[in-house]
């Protein structure tokens, strides 16, 4: 529910910090005061186009805070998720700051956000009606999401979606392969010979580097020969490093028994230098033994190499790809060879999808028409008292013919109408019912739909417009029904209404400094007696008026 909302420098308002109580609160005011000013600037903190006249004069910015606390499962939490921001608690700050040049920036919980983020976070959160042709209720989109939730029809939908996404998959996967069989057999004489030459040429993995590193050994083997015979020379030439180690090791043999121990650790030395020397001759002769000198090896290495990069530039891919792709082009091949019998096995599959999906769809399709004959009894049951008993609202739910359209759910289109008069075709909310009528009908639909909703706030701007005597305390009544399950903010001239509320909120204007502000704040049980009293007889208060506010609230009195 909206908590607190603050203001700033917004056309008559330079200062206002309201808090806000959960049930219904009715703002009554004299026509001027600045109620659409209150609406525009919770507009415009909740996404609503900025413009520049809504900046004091005088000011530089306009700047409007609106705070709300929402349970943790709301939708608007999971919408800020999907864009990077997942915020801890319940508490959810919204701000909109407008230059006077018609700038504007937005936050949430004081992080940068879009203006259509911040509006798509708006229409979760509060809905107004009366003052804005294009609230929820009035888009077509909104009624299947709206019907479903007061239908209950959460595992349907769930269902529906499961089957729809298999579905869509099993189809994506079969047009897949149709799509590559269709090629594979435009392609079939290349994928015969390039299959054929991979399989013959065989490479191997790590086949080039092994390759090259042969290869450059076959090209420095005379090289490789010289430097190693140089090198068993040097240690086995003349009388022989191990020979000369083991005569030194032979000098001090007999002494060592007389040199108490300090001849140990170079007598040791000499011994492992000696054995490293042998090791060493040992290694050399046998790396000389594995130098292959013969000039057609190297030919054939050389042409092994070159002709594996040549196949990996001829098919466009790594050479350590080559392996893949013989086995991906075999497989198009088997799939030509198999004669589709692959794809008719996807095709089978998608078939089955598509019925599991239709079977889910056509259950929750009937759900749907058993919560819309409720529905539709439900507002019915609710028009009456709202002087609009000659209506009829009903819920039309349209079957989609085109497989292309069904969707994640289901494959109704579902329209809220209405009636205006008996015998009078149904046609949509917004195009059959004058201002007052479709006020008092959304009324009449939120009553009923309270409990199933997600937004927890609602806003009726003169709501009472027209009417009076019974309707409007039939309005007021309802308004205080729908108070028990969310919160509910009333711009009223109806007396009947405003004696309804839990909170009495008092809105005026006065000139002070030569400049002229609006103000705001709530009414005590005396100043709300002589409020009410006031908008049964205007300035003049006079007894009887006196009398008939407090009738007024006693009878409103829960």
């Amino acid at each position: 529910m909206l908590s607190r909302l603050s203001i700033r420098n917004v056309v008559l308002i330079e200062k206002l910090d309201l808090d806000f109580a959960q049930g219904l609160s009715v703002l009554t005011g004299e026509t001027g005061a600045g109620k659409s000013i209150l609406l525009d600037s919770l507009g415009l903190a909740l996404g609503s186009r900025a413009e520049a006249r809504l900046v004091r004069h005088g000011t530089d910015q306009a700047m409007v805070t609106a705070e709300f606390n929402l349970n943790s499962d709301h939708p608007a939490f999971m919408i800020l998720k999907e864009h990077g921001l997942d915020l801890d608690g319940e508490a959810l700050i919204v701000r909109r700051q407008l230059s006077a040049d018609g700038r504007s920036r937005a936050f949430i919980n004081d992080q940068t956000v879009s203006v259509g983020l911040l509006r798509e976070i708006g229409d979760e959160i509060v809905e107004i009606h009366g003052q804005f042709d294009n609230h929820r209720l009035l888009n077509p989109a909104t009624h299947v999401g709206l019907l479903d939730t007061h239908g209950g029809h959460g595992a349907l939908l769930k269902s529906v979606k499961a089957a729809h996404k298999t579905w869509r998959e099993a189809a994506a996967e079969r047009k897949r392969a149709e799509d590559a069989l269709h090629a594979a057999r435009q392609d079939e004489e290349f994928l015969r010979h390039a299959v054929e030459e991979l399989r013959t040429f065989n490479p191997q993995e790590g086949e080039e580097e092994s390759l090259a590193q042969e290869r450059q050994m076959l090209m420095h083997g005379e090289k490789l020969i010289d430097a190693m015979n140089a090198a068993s020379k040097a240690l086995d030439g003349g009388k022989g490093v191990e020979r000369l180690l083991r005569n030194s090791i032979r000098a001090l043999e007999p002494v060592i028994e007389k040199a108490d121990g300090i001849l140990d650790t170079s007598l040791k030395a000499l011994d492992q230098a000696a054995e490293y020397v042998a090791l060493g001759l040992q290694e050399l002769n046998q790396a000389a033994n594995r130098v292959d000198l013969d000039p057609r090896h190297l030919e054939q290495v050389e042409e092994r190499l070159f002709a594996l990069r040549a196949l990996a530039r001829k098919h466009n891919v790594d050479i350590t790809a080559l392996a893949g792709l013989f086995e991906d082009l075999s497989r198009q091949l088997a799939e030509i060879d198999d004669g589709g019998e692959h794809l008719d096995a996807l095709a089978h599959a998608e078939t089955q999808a598509r019925g599991a999906y239709g079977e889910t769809a056509a259950k929750l399709s009937q759900a749907r028409k058993h919560a819309a004959q409720g529905l539709d009894q439900a507002v019915c049951n609710e028009l009456g008292p709202l002087r609009l008993g000659s209506a009829d609202f009903s819920t039309r739910i349209t079957a989609l013919d085109e497989e292309s359209t069904w969707g994640a759910s289901g494959w109704d289109r579902v329209a809220f109408e209405i009636a205006t008069n008996p015998g009078a075709p149904a046609g949509p909310l917004n195009k059959i019912a004058s201002g007052g009528e479709l006020s008092r009908f959304m009324l009449a639909l939120k009553v009923v739909l309270a409990q199933s909703d997600h937004i927890p706030t609602l806003i009726f701007d003169e709501v009472d417009s027209g009417i009076g005597g019974q309707v409007a305390d039939a309005v007021g009544q309802r308004l205080a029904k729908l108070g028990e399950d969310v919160q509910l903010l009333v711009v009223t001239h109806s007396p009947q209404v405003a004696a309804r509320g839990q909170t009495h909120w008092h809105i005026s204007k006065a000139e002070s400094d030569g400049s002229v502000r609006t103000s705001m704040r709530v009414l005590d049980i005396e100043q709300r007696s002589n409020e009410i009293a006031r908008m049964l007889s205007g300035e003049t208060l006079t007894d009887q008026a006196r009398a008939a506010a407090a009738s007024l609230l006693i009878g409103a009195a829960p």
